[in-house]
Formats: structure tokens, C-alpha cells, sequence
């Protein structure tokens, strides 16, 4: 199952002894530093990670030009800077850094089809880098323990996809896997600035969309997953992905193999890799304050129990702002064509902005074109698409408690846009509350 991840380590590891010895002679300008914003000019070898400062704010990689790395392979706006958590001290040459939250809501979702619910969602990431003579390595994994939560998940009116019980989960979000992501990566220099990548796992990101939506600033305090995920990052989450590609300062070209067939209902283990779907993706960072992506994948049978004969094309292309002052913004659309079956359109438009240290405004309009709003085949409506709209508005007071732990505090509230044939279902003006506390290592 994870040969070629394997054989990304293998290759790391033979690469490792080529480390140059005294690391503080190594002319990081001259190093391709694209893909690796973490790259910078840091000596290593003479680190004393036990009096490391937790927060990794020295290293941000707006400061050598870099994008940053968002979820996979993708890419975000240099001024968003890399994920900042907890350094651990390892062997000097390595560097080790945990990240993660949980994240308290209580939700309260209006209309004949509404529910409440209080759940925790959280997330777990550990990732381990270290630089050699003419690139680097990485190992990345990240874990959730929302599969403790039930696989119906969590109340969010008009958002479709996966199943719970073996019936197609409608107006509900679905928990995520134990397993997010285990994968390495290998980065070699070519040219001055340039620099070829392979990155591999058993559960990875393929070259598909923008940055998930849990790793996009401009949604990192809201705590409901977009209407539209099945249209923009649903295959966050392969069991089975392989992406090599060409990367720069400014552009990011790449393509993967991997599994199109969305995780089951077994949130627990790892589900056997097929390679049978593709994706490819351009990037571009004209400068620190954006990236640009699009990109087209063929996903072999995605909802294989809800449309069992069914693949999928996708394209999708998304802009990615950050004004390195606390405002971060993206948009996004996506064309999801189902073969066979009806093409199916989404747009998104999202933002963040940290008011000050402590007050922050957040809000997201979403547009989308679904027909699996009625599963039932009996029904009327059934496959019926409906072009719905929501629209949602947030606020969370920051609170830093000591050293890397962060807590937020707050709640959103959402309404939407639906034609009237859907009032049966959903009354005249269905509505959307939660409150939320955020506890999270990092930021």
C-alpha cells in the first residue's frame, strides 16, 4: 500500500548523509527556497532546540519571498507565513514541529430540516523537516479524533456528501477520518530558485483545488465546513496519492495519481490505495500578498455508494489574499461534471481579518448548484439540482494563554438564499447560530 511513500523516505534517507556538515556554510540565497518556505537562513546544526521559543515566528516565509505551504502540495500567499506550533526538541538536524486544536461548537440549525448539536472537532498535525545540500525532506502527518463523534456528523443545512448508515448524508457535515494525512516529501534543487518535488502517502492531498479549508487563513476561526467542500477540497483526505512537480519562487506546477474514491464509513483505519484517478495543477505567486491556482482532475467513482457509475471531471481555480496585517481573503469557483450526469457549478468567497490582537471578523458567501438535496428516489425531487446560497457572518475574541496555546472565543450566524420550491422542505427563512471556543497549539 505505501510503496511510493516508502520510497520517497528511502530516497530522503540516502539523500541525508549528503548533508553538509557545517550547515552555517551553506549559501541559502543560492538554495531554491520556493517550496520550502521553511527554508531560510537558519543554521541548524548549531540550534539549541531546549531553548527554542515556541512559536516559530523567526522563520515566517514572507521574509525570504516564499509562498507558504498550505494542505498537500498547495501553495498560499507568502504573507500568510508557514503553520506556527510547538518545536520539539529532536537531533539538531531535524526540525519538529506540533500544531493542532480542538475546537468546542454548539449549533443550532432552524426550519423543518434543522438540528442542534455540541460536538468537538479537532486536529493533530506533527511534522518533521530537515534541510540537506540541495533540498530537503519532510515528513507530515496529521490525525483527527472526530470519528469518536457520530458518522452523521454535525448539523449544516444544503451541504451534501458521504453517507452515514449507508444513507447519503444531506444537511449534515460528515466527521473526518482518524488518518488526515501520512506522507513525505522530497525536494531537490535544479537551478537557483528552482527545484523538483515528489510527494507521496498513504493518505495524502493530490493536486486538486485551493488549500483545504481548515489550513486557508481566511477560514481558520470558522467553525463550519463550506457548502460547497464537495465542489473545492473533498479529496483532502486519499487513501493512496502520489504528486511530483516543478516549483519556484512565483510558480507551481504539478500533477498526481491517486484515489478517487471518497473514505467510507470505517473512519478508523486505512483504506486500501487504487491509483486511479489523476489531477493537475498550476500555482502562481506574483508576490507575498497572493496565489493563484487552478486546476482539472479525473476522480474515478468519488460517492461510489450514492452514484455508483459515476466519475467525475473537476476544475476549479481559487485567488488567495493576505495583506500580512491581518486580513486574509479568498474566492473561488469549481465546475464538477459528472460522467455520466449533470455539471454542477460553486462559487466561494471567504475572509479573515484580525482587527487587532485580540478582536477578529470573519465571514463566507457560498453559491451552489446541488442535486442531491433529496436522496430518496421515491421523491418528486429527487436529483432535482436547486441553486441555493449561504451567507455567513462571525466573530471571535483571541485570547493567548502561555506560550504557544491560543483560545477563541465566539459564534457565527448564517442565513440563506433558496428558490421556493424548497420551503416544504426548509420553511420560508431557515437560519444558522453556533457558538464556539477554540483552543489550539500554534496558529
Amino acid at each position: 500500500m505505501p510503496i511510493i511513500w516508502v520510497g520517497v523516505s528511502a530516497l530522503a534517507l540516502h539523500a541525508v548523509p549528503a548533508v553538509a556538515q557545517d550547515h552555517s556554510q551553506m549559501d541559502h540565497a543560492q538554495h531554491s527556497t520556493a517550496p520550502t518556505p521553511n527554508a531560510g537562513p537558519v543554521d541548524h546544526s548549531k540550534m539549541d532546540h531546549a531553548k527554542m521559543g515556541h512559536d516559530m515566528a523567526a522563520m515566517p516565509a514572507a521574509t525570504s519571498g516564499n509562498p507558504a505551504e498550505g494542505s498537500g502540495t498547495s501553495r498560499l500567499p507568502g504573507n500568510e507565513g508557514d503553520m506556527h506550533g510547538l518545536h520539539l526538541p529532536v537531533a539538531k538536524d531535524w526540525m519538529v514541529m506540533a500544531h493542532g486544536y480542538a475546537w468546542g461548537v454548539t449549533t443550532d440549525q432552524s426550519g423543518p430540516r434543522g438540528d442542534d448539536k455540541t460536538y468537538v472537532q479537532s486536529m493533530a498535525m506533527l511534522t518533521a523537516e530537515r534541510q540537506f545540500n540541495g533540498g530537503r525532506f519532510q515528513f507530515k502527518s496529521m490525525l483527527s479524533a472526530e470519528p469518536l463523534m457520530a458518522n452523521r456528523g454535525y448539523p449544516n443545512l444544503f451541504a451534501t456528501g458521504e453517507t452515514a448508515g449507508g444513507a447519503p448524508l444531506v444537511d449534515r457535515q460528515h466527521p473526518h477520518d482518524l488518518f488526515m494525512e501520512l506522507a513525505a516529501r522530497i525536494d531537490v534543487d535544479i537551478a537557483q530558485d528552482a527545484s523538483l518535488f515528489l510527494y507521496s502517502g498513504p493518505v495524502g492531498e493530490p493536486a486538486l483545488g485551493p488549500s483545504a479549508f481548515m489550513h486557508r487563513g481566511s477560514t481558520k476561526l470558522n467553525p463550519e465546513a463550506p457548502i460547497t467542500h464537495h465542489w473545492f477540497d473533498s479529496s483532502h483526505i486519499t487513501y493512496g496519492v502520489a504528486t511530483g512537480g516543478v516549483s519556484t519562487r512565483q510558480f507551481q506546477l504539478e500533477g498526481s495519481v491517486f484515489t478517487g474514491r471518497e473514505p467510507d464509513e470505517d473512519r478508523w483505519n486505512i483504506e486500501k490505495p487504487r491509483f486511479d484517478s489523476w489531477s493537475v495543477r498550476a500555482t502562481f505567486n506574483p508576490s507575498p500578498e497572493w496565489a493563484l491556482q487552478v486546476s482539472h482532475g479525473f476522480l474515478k467513482q468519488p460517492e461510489f455508494t450514492i452514484h455508483p457509475d459515476e466519475n467525475e471531471h473537476r476544475t476549479t481555480a481559487s485567488a488567495h489574499y493576505a495583506n500580512g496585517k491581518g486580513l486574509t481573503a479568498t474566492a473561488a469557483f469549481s465546475v464538477k461534471n459528472r460522467d455520466p450526469g449533470p455539471t454542477l457549478t460553486a462559487y466561494l468567497v471567504e475572509a479573515n481579518w484580525d482587527i487587532d490582537d485580540h478582536h477578529t471578523v470573519f465571514g463566507r458567501f457560498e453559491n451552489v448548484k446541488n442535486d442531491e438535496l433529496f436522496p430518496d428516489h421515491d421523491d418528486p425531487l429527487h436529483e432535482v439540482p436547486f441553486r441555493v446560497s449561504k451567507l455567513q457572518a462571525g466573530y471571535a475574541y483571541r485570547l493567548p494563554l502561555t506560550g504557544p496555546l491560543n483560545l477563541a472565543l465566539g459564534g457565527t450566524v448564517s442565513t440563506y438564499a433558496k428558490p421556493n420550491a424548497l420551503d416544504a422542505a426548509y420553511g420560508n427563512n431557515p437560519m444558522g447560530f453556533t457558538l464556539f471556543a477554540k483552543l489550539s497549539l500554534g496558529h
